[in-house]
């Protein structure tokens, strides 16, 4: 790879245009903080950034793509057609655990690029355009899976974003993911007087929770399954006609979660056999519902180095590649993108408390402090000024192009 050959008015522009927004920026970022809301629910959220975005001069759709709480904000540059970047902004909370997660910073550091990529159009008229995607539900659901199928990735040349945690880098592993619900379906009866004309649905469950915890001796090192019991009956008393539960499988790849669903179903139908809990003993069958599943990231090697180019710039210092790339971290629906698009998804350190990493209440509270907003700026000025490489430097645009190995892989997944 080439080094960084952005010339420096565009960069000054773009990291002024940054910092002249920072406290606005703060502003909405503890406002979504104090008013979190899980996916598919953040209407406060949506209507907040809409507002903002449409004040700062963006062409702002409202719940686009059919969906009631993502947005998408564009600006294009006078200087005429040319490649599209992308920024992400997640505003989605965990429930019950709030902003745990940082989305609140994700948030304003998807305005933020948006922001500071106008300013330089605005400014230079170089060729292109920015497309700001609000992506609802990345918790739950995997929000931009849907926004994938409603094409908002189509015209997009490239897709950046970055993710608050305790760590820097750009090549830590995200797995793969495959999230299932599942039912199981008795026959009450009384416990005491005669449990033995019932069909015990919470002994379905339990056994195949206990059966995937004998399957993890077999599984990959680097494979993963956990979950919970979300329904495991009524009353003591009264032997259960019904429980549920909810569990994620993850590996490496989307391959290796692919391969590993099929013996944990395999688990959930010998549980129901075992126990007598299917229509052939009078009871249901049991529901085993699989959502879609959410991609490995599929980091794009040319945007990832130029990102960490950029951020020692800054002071920021990074294990080496293949440090970053034997630990593996948690799931994201930006890995579905870069399947799609070229796109990136490092990780940057907001130095949470000891003992505090993401999904914690400790996490949730330290990402609203002055220290984790710097670093979200800090991070959104390495892939803004990525971004702006990708813009104005057609050999790195070739490059990532050229990198890139997901398009046709996406379409074999789906």
């Amino acid at each position: 790879m080439g080094g960084i050959n952005l010339p420096n008015e565009y960069a000054d522009t773009a990291i002024k245009a940054i910092d002249e927004k920072s406290e606005e920026l703060r502003t909405i970022s503890l406002q979504i903080h104090e008013n979190p809301e899980i996916g598919g629910e953040e209407k406060f959220a949506h209507n907040l950034l809409v507002s903002y975005l449409k004040d700062q001069g963006f062409d702002v759709t409202p719940s686009a793509y059919g969906i009631e709480t993502a947005f998408v904000a564009e600006f294009s540059s006078k200087g005429g057609k040319g490649r599209v970047v992308s920024f992400n902004s997640e505003y989605d909370a965990l429930p019950g655990m709030g902003h745990a997660c940082g989305h609140n910073l994700i948030a304003i550091s998807g305005v933020a690029a948006a922001i500071a990529l106008k300013a330089v159009f605005e400014k230079y008229e170089i060729p292109g355009k920015v497309k700001l995607i609000g992506t609802p539900d990345e918790e739950l659901t995997g929000g931009k899976i849907e926004l994938i199928k409603a094409g908002a990735y189509d015209d997009v040349d490239i897709s950046l974003m970055a993710h608050p945690t305790a760590i820097n880098g750009s090549f830590y592993h995200l797995l793969a993911l495959g999230s299932c619900d599942v039912e199981y379906f008795g026959r009450n009866a009384h416990a005491a007087g005669i449990p033995w004309a019932g069909i015990n649905a919470l002994d379905a469950i339990v056994l195949a929770y206990d059966s995937i915890g004998l399957l993890r001796q077999q599984i990959l090192p680097t494979d993963r399954i956990h979950g919970i019991i979300t329904n495991g009956g009524k009353a003591a008393n009264v032997i259960p006609d019904y429980t549920s539960g909810k569990f994620f499988i993850r590996g490496r790849t989307i391959e290796d979660v692919r391969a590993l669903k099929q013996r944990v179903h395999k688990c959930f139908e010998a549980a129901a056999e075992a126990t007598g809990c299917t229509k052939a003993n009078g009871a249901k069958d049991p529901k085993i519902i699989w959502k879609d599943d959410l991609f490995d990231v599929n980091t794009n090697i040319p945007l990832a180095e130029r990102y960490e180019e950029h951020l020692r710039r800054f002071g920021i210092n990074f294990l080496s590649k293949n440090e970053q790339g034997n630990v593996s971290r948690g799931s994201t629906d930006q890995g579905n993108v870069t399947y799609v698009v070229p796109g990136i998804h490092p990780l940057y350190d907001i130095k949470p408390p000891k003992g505090s990493g993401n999904h914690t209440a400790g996490f949730a509270e330290h990402s609203k402090t002055e220290v984790a907003h710097e670093a979200a700026l800090t991070a959104t000025k390495g892939i803004v000024l990525t971004g702006i490489d990708f813009l104005i430097d057609d050999e790195f645009a070739k490059q990532v192009r050229d990198s890139f190995n997901g398009g046709h892989h996406w379409k074999d997944l789906m």
